[in-house]
């Protein structure tokens, strides 16, 4: 059954017709089943928008909100498959903003996935200071090299 109001379709029979359930598969075996790809329009950042009067809206946001039931307070929607035009609601987790950025493609996510410094320390519990103002690990190796060149430096210039 069809359900309109005057001669437009029901806002959900839009989104709906707007998804292609038979997607790719999803890269990451995190996520269960195929990618429901948003085939409407997008953001320049490649997620899914809809018009609902009187806004436009995250298509996945909307996607889990019909079959999940409403986002948690404070908490965003994470795509498990890391395709943003996905709306299918069993590859969205809510989760704390913080989680969201570790989990993607940031350059704070690449630089917290290093095990060794650019010289080839390890990055370990013994080699590694975090600076206090920025959270940046900083190799203790590295930083006693730096050190000796420039004790040395200022040795050979007096």
């Amino acid at each position: 059954m069809t359900i309109t109001y005057g001669h437009h379709p029901s806002t959900e029979l839009r989104f709906w017709s707007k998804v292609n359930k038979q997607g790719p598969m999803p890269p990451q075996a995190i996520a269960p089943g195929l990618c429901w790809e948003w085939t409407g329009s997008k953001t320049p950042g490649g997620y899914g928008q809809f018009w609902v009067k009187p806004r436009l809206v995250v298509s996945h946001r909307f996607a889990y909100e019909q079959v999940l039931g409403p986002i948690p307070d404070g908490l965003q929607l994470d795509h498990l498959c890391r395709n943003r035009a996905c709306v299918n609601p069993q590859h969205l987790e809510p989760v704390t903003q913080q989680v969201n950025i570790w989990r993607g493609f940031s350059i704070a996510t690449a630089n917290r996935l290093k095990t060794h410094c650019p010289h080839g320390h390890p990055y370990s519990a013994e080699n590694t200071y975090i600076h206090p103002k920025n959270n940046g690990r900083i190799c203790r190796a590295c930083a006693r090299e730096r050190s000796r060149k420039n004790h040395q430096r200022k040795r050979n210039s007096s």
